[in-house]
């Protein structure tokens, strides 16, 4: 099989990507952001750019548990509070999530996620009002591809440095960055139920699915050509269902053409357009 080792220049990924988070922020007129801070490996990576673009005391980050959540999570959570010394607050989102689970009995694991990073999402944008901050998204470049997030849940954010990092670029850019090992080396979870992994869930290890996709994607291999690297067949067509499969959730909703200028098809202007 080829080697792939999806190493990347970190002192390079490190000044892009704050570059980026301190021009994408200051430009729509903001100079605060703020994070969901999960006790997981992605948040952790995003609020510690976020930290060295725009100074710990322009980040405010939110622990945001449900009552079935690791206490894991907020102790590594606070690791990275501690660390960069950022503000923080904890708001348990139980109340909110409860009456809608409570609705259906036979309600399913999946809903429940999806229920629960709904309500972080409101809550994050909620909160940037009352600190009068930019909402810093924490979706790899992994997850984004494959769909593997809630659409308007943890998908959503205003904007995100770390969704064209694979998931192993996102633990060889946290180490350069010192995040601590705990977050570092335990398995990648959403903590959305007792016992709950990525990997589990997907079926195959981020090391897998990053080297595949960087063929698939940046190199432009088509399905046969991996294969012929290597890949098995079964999980190159896998692999290759769940991105199309989810392609809507990398787009804004299709808007039905009436006029002569519609939005997204004829009235095109940059994000900062008039600011």
């Amino acid at each position: 099989m080829t080697d792939l080792t999806l190493s990347i220049n970190t002192d390079l990924a490190h000044e892009i990507l704050t570059g980026f988070i301190k021009s994408e922020v200051t430009r729509v007129g903001y100079s605060r952001a703020i994070i969901n801070l999960s006790g997981g490996l992605d948040s952790a990576l995003s609020c510690a750019l976020a930290v060295n673009a725009l100074g710990a005391e322009n980040v405010f980050a939110l622990r945001l548990p449900y009552r079935t959540s690791s206490p894991d999570s907020l102790t590594h959570a606070q690791l990275l509070v501690d660390q960069f010394k950022i503000q923080s607050e904890t708001i348990d989102i139980t109340e909110m999530v409860d009456p809608l689970i409570r609705r259906d009995s036979n309600i399913k694991n999946i809903r429940k996620g999806n229920i629960m990073a709904r309500a972080r999402m409101i809550v994050l944008y909620d909160q940037s009002e009352v600190f009068k901050a930019l909402p810093i998204g924490t979706s790899n470049k992994t997850e984004i591809l494959l769909g593997y997030s809630t659409q308007w849940g943890d998908a959503a954010s205003a904007i995100n440095p770390i969704g064209d990092l694979y998931k192993t670029q996102v633990r060889q850019l946290s180490r350069a960055l010192n995040i601590p090992a705990p977050i570092i080396d335990k398995p990648p979870s959403a903590d959305l139920w007792e016992g709950q992994t990525d990997e589990g869930e997907l079926g195959f290890t981020y090391e897998e699915v990053d080297k595949l996709l960087y063929l698939l994607v940046d190199q432009r291999y088509s399905p046969l050509e991996a294969m012929e690297a290597g890949f098995d067949e079964k999980f190159v067509n896998a692999v290759m269902t769940r991105m199309r499969r989810n392609q809507f959730k990398r787009m804004q909703p299709p808007i039905a053409k009436i006029s002569n200028r519609t939005i997204g098809y004829d009235f095109l202007y940059l994000r900062d357009w008039g600011t």
